[in-house]
């Protein structure tokens, strides 16, 4: 009997380990599983672009899988049962309810917007966490008049990048962007510097050491007392993962996380692996691995390398963990990449402007095409091999800075 791998989510994480087993393992002894909501593959690091009004076009995970052997299951997934080793799903189609049975599972369903129980985030706030939500924020962008105001909550990579491309692709709206702390705290003084230079040049009015107590359809409240008249509010204020570990009684951490060990194996049920934003993973400086798409490359290689290490017997091998920079779009034109120590603190060098903006725009296709070439490298024996016409698979390989973008910066 076939070993069965299902993963959960076909995001940049779930996407690359699918394709990486599959090119690992021989389908005569294992049959890959990837569950994912949507039929599209959705490009994450680009939804605060989608927000703004680009268009970005999508690509067809059917396509992106066709002849690997992996099944794409359209479905969107209710629970997981780790005693019974099930999971339930509800079908896109159909919306019919119904199970799959897995011998080894990873969990990669990803992360959404946490409204952090800030009242009227819910009701009348946006965000870019998926792109349905980013496309809702779009026809509400659409909708305004010359001079609407557009308040961005939240000074993290997500919320600088949103104020930005919004303020650049619609000049005639007023954007403000609201920071808990120093704008660009984690960033270099000279990085921080280019932000705020990005930010008067855009005519973005930033608010810094400024909470937000709670948002209202027409106006944000500040803990400090000031109101912002706000046309559309959009809340980055952080993001939690899905909820459906702990729920399944995996050991997570207080928002969600699944605990893993070095492997990305779950402390709490060997049979279950995570990465991307699911998993909670100590990098190789002890600290956290941020939610990212670094991360998501690298917790994803390694329990790629594990699963398959495990299944064939063989020495496990092990992937660095380490988070090694921001790279940070200011819209099309301007960015910034700023690499960190091995303490995860911002070196001093940074790369500014339009090289910075191109970096980032080619780290963007790197990523979309390894998601559409998922048999790249692959012998064309065992792409024949894999070949099934009603089967598909997936190679994402996320972009993880490495030592040549640290040179580049230097």
């Amino acid at each position: 009997m076939k070993h069965r791998i299902v993963v959960l989510g076909a995001g940049y994480a779930g996407a690359y380990v699918a394709g990486n087993l599959a090119r690992r393992l021989s389908p005569a002894d294992t049959e890959i599983t990837v569950v994912n909501a949507v039929p599209d593959f959705v490009e994450r690091m680009r939804l605060h672009q989608v927000a703004a009004g680009q268009e970005i076009e999508t690509q067809k995970l059917a396509d992106i899988f066709a002849g690997t052997g992996i099944r794409l299951h359209l479905a969107r997934v209710t629970a997981v049962d780790p005693e019974r080793q099930v999971v339930a799903v509800a079908d896109a189609d159909t919306d019919g309810d119904g199970e799959l049975g897995y011998d080894t599972l990873l969990y990669a369903l990803g992360s959404h917007g946490d409204d952090r129980g800030v009242p009227g985030v819910a009701e009348h706030a946006f965000d870019v966490a998926a792109r349905p939500s980013a496309l809702r924020l779009r026809e509400r962008l659409d909708g305004l008049r010359e001079g609407g105001n557009v308040v961005v909550v939240g000074d993290g990579l997500t919320g600088i990048e949103t104020a930005t491309e919004i303020a650049e692709s619609r000049p005639g709206l007023s954007v403000a962007l609201v920071a808990r702390g120093e704008l660009g705290a984690q960033l270099s003084t000279g990085a921080r510097g280019h932000l705020r230079q990005a930010c008067d040049r855009l005519g973005i009015t930033v608010l810094e050491h400024t909470s937000v107590e709670a948002v209202e359809a027409p106006r944000v409240l500040c803990a400090d007392g000031t109101t912002l008249a706000s046309d559309a509010t959009v809340w980055t204020a952080g993001f939690a993962a899905n909820p459906i570990a702990a729920a399944a009684g995996l050991e997570v951490t207080e928002n969600g996380r699944i605990v893993v060990d070095r492997t990305m194996r779950s402390l709490s049920h060997p049979n279950v692996y995570a990465a991307g934003d699911s998993v909670y993973a100590i990098g190789d400086n002890g600290r956290p691995l941020p939610m990212s798409c670094a991360t998501a490359g690298y917790t994803g290689m390694q329990a790629m390398k594990a699963i398959v290490g495990r299944l064939t017997a063989s020495r496990i091998g092990h992937v660095k963990l380490d988070y090694p920079g921001n790279h940070i779009s200011l819209g099309r034109q301007d960015g910034i990449l700023q690499m960190v120590d091995h303490e995860a603190r911002a070196k001093p060098k940074y790369m500014g402007g339009r090289k910075a903006a191109r970096i980032k725009a080619g780290i963007l296709k790197m990523s979309l095409w390894t998601n559409s070439h998922p048999t790249f490298c692959l012998p064309k024996r065992q792409r024949h091999l894999a070949a099934a016409p009603d089967a598909s698979t997936e190679n994402a390989v996320p972009y993880a800075p490495d030592a040549s973008a640290e040179k580049a910066v230097a």
